[in-house]
């Protein structure tokens, strides 16, 4: 069993159940699947087979669903890329990847005439609508191109359903999700089909998702988190996905209004969103029976606003591209610990260790290692890499964690973001958490950057509620409620903070901009 499989079996047992809605339409299982066939079809008339590599610049659209389970259905490989990268970015990842094929949202037209030209490897691009002059602005490209270039309603109106899915092993690779690189180029994570399906499996178990739900997906499903929670995880339980194209907290509020939505999932930013939206109201979640939130840490004074307002527990859960993504999740059939990313999931354990590898004390510091069939195969040409990362089985996730009594773990920081003053060690997070916490704060970061006398400072980067908060207020608030060595050095106000597409603030672009300073 595969996720393909699982749909296909879906659409023969529950023809009728909606697979997923967009802007005001419900697709059913069966159409899903047939329209899958359909574009799988396609693409193998333009020459794509199995192992070829087909690079993905789409965003909440059924293009994305479709295209993705299309590309696995023919055994091919798919390399979902955040359209809003810049033309380096995406350039880097189309060539590092060897993709054969790249679908693309039409206002992506001007890049893709750009790519033509410079990726001659790349033998077809397909256009996916979203305008009504999309076909004219494909007509008006360059001739020497326009062979290379189809639009993606055509492919589908010419085709005709292929057979059954291609056969493919546990060990094929299914995506390769390229990381941040906030440390140099990104790599490309190498997931399987066993992976991605065991993690959707074991997550929608964990979860206790069943053919019922509805699930808000407002994330960018070309996201690991996304892809697992809120598109794979409720495709494999029949369930049904409400995919809102951009995240805003009207929409938010209103689609779980509208379609009795029972699941919501988001990162911090999109919480404290939720919570500061005026008009946001318990009634609004009504429905609601679980939200989940990931991606980075969630501040606990933010965990118990928004359950305090909204009457929805929130469980909080940790994953890594590299572990296709949840390792950990705060179970739901037992206390949910605020603070702490749950216990381990279903056939995946958790480990935190010492610089040796070696298990450290309950309680104890340590950076936290992850093993079961989730673990990817490695990155994409990088042997060396793969090796530093996995080792005797084990992914080293490069995260700072502790784990209690009762097996529950907690991540103090990621490991390249410690702050060493003086030779203690301060974590972030501490930090944020206390930031937080203050009534005239809307978000907060911590970073640390060099120091002449101790080695590193602490610098605080914070969004206030009011022009009445000063420095010189929040100086003492953190002298009340930290250790000196804590306490940030410099308070520095920002409009907003810098983050990228899923809501996840960007420290190493504050400390980037610190350091040009």
């Amino acid at each position: 069993m595969n996720l393909v499989t699982s749909v296909h079996e879906t659409a023969k047992t529950q023809p009728g159940k909606t697979a997923y809605h967009f802007m005001g339409k419900d697709t059913s299982y069966a159409e899903f699947d047939q329209t899958v066939s359909m574009f799988a079809s396609s693409l193998k008339s333009l020459g794509v087979e199995k192992g070829d590599h087909v690079a993905f610049l789409l965003g909440n659209t059924p293009h994305f669903l479709i295209s993705l389970y299309a590309t696995m259905r023919i055994g091919a490989t798919a390399i979902p890329i955040n359209p809003i990268y810049t033309p380096d970015e995406i350039s880097y990842i189309i060539q590092n990847s060897d993709a054969k094929a790249v679908i693309a949202l039409d206002m992506l037209l001007p890049l893709v005439e750009k790519a033509a030209a410079a990726f001659p490897s790349v033998h077809n691009y397909i256009i996916c609508e979203t305008s009504a002059d999309a076909a004219d602005k494909i007509a008006a490209l360059p001739a020497s191109i326009l062979p290379k270039v189809k639009a993606f309603s055509q492919l589908l109106m010419g085709a005709t359903p292929d057979s059954l899915p291609e056969e493919v092993s546990q060990d094929d690779t299914a995506v390769i999700l390229y990381t941040s690189g906030t440390t140099g180029r990104p790599k490309g994570a190498m997931l399987t089909h066993g992976n991605l399906y065991s993690n959707a499996r074991d997550t929608a178990d964990y979860l206790h998702f069943t053919a019922e739900d509805r699930v808000i997906a407002t994330l960018p499903v070309f996201h690991v988190f996304a892809l697992t929670v809120v598109v794979n995880a409720p495709l494999i339980k029949g369930a049904t996905i409400l995919l809102v194209p951009k995240f805003s907290p009207q929409d938010v509020f209103a689609t779980a209004r509208a379609h009795k939505a029972t699941v919501f999932a988001g990162v911090p930013t999109m919480y404290n969103f939720l919570y500061q939206f005026p008009e946001g109201q318990a009634s609004d979640f009504d429905t609601l029976r679980l939200a989940i939130s990931g991606g980075s840490s969630l501040p606990v004074a933010l965990l118990h606003n928004f359950e305090d307002k909204f009457n929805v527990r929130i469980s909080e859960g940790y994953g890594l591209s590299e572990a296709s993504p949840v390792t950990c999740f705060n179970p739901l059939d037992r206390d949910r610990k605020p603070g702490s990313i749950g216990t381990s999931i279903m056939n995946v354990e958790n480990k935190v260790v010492d610089e040796l590898g070696e298990e450290v004390a309950v309680g104890e510091v340590g950076e936290l290692i992850v093993r079961g069939p989730n673990v990817m195969k490695g990155y994409y040409k990088m042997p060396e890499e793969s090796s530093a990362t996995i080792r005797d089985g084990w992914l080293y996730t490069g995260d700072l964690a502790k784990k209690d009594e009762e097996g529950y773990f907690y991540i103090v920081d990621r490991k390249k973001d410690l702050v060493i003053v003086g030779g203690y060690n301060v974590y972030p997070r501490e930090v944020e958490e206390v930031l937080f916490a203050h009534p005239g704060i809307v978000e907060a970061a911590v970073i640390g950057l060099p120091d002449a006398d101790f080695g590193e400072a602490v610098y605080a980067y914070v969004v206030k509620k009011d022009d009445a908060l000063t420095e010189e207020d929040l100086y003492a608030y953190c002298q009340e409620h930290l250790a000196k060595y804590k306490v940030p050095r410099k308070f520095e106000f920002l409009a907003e903070l810098p983050k990228n597409t899923t809501g996840k603030i960007l420290r190493r672009s504050l400390k980037d901009q610190a350091t040009e300073k």
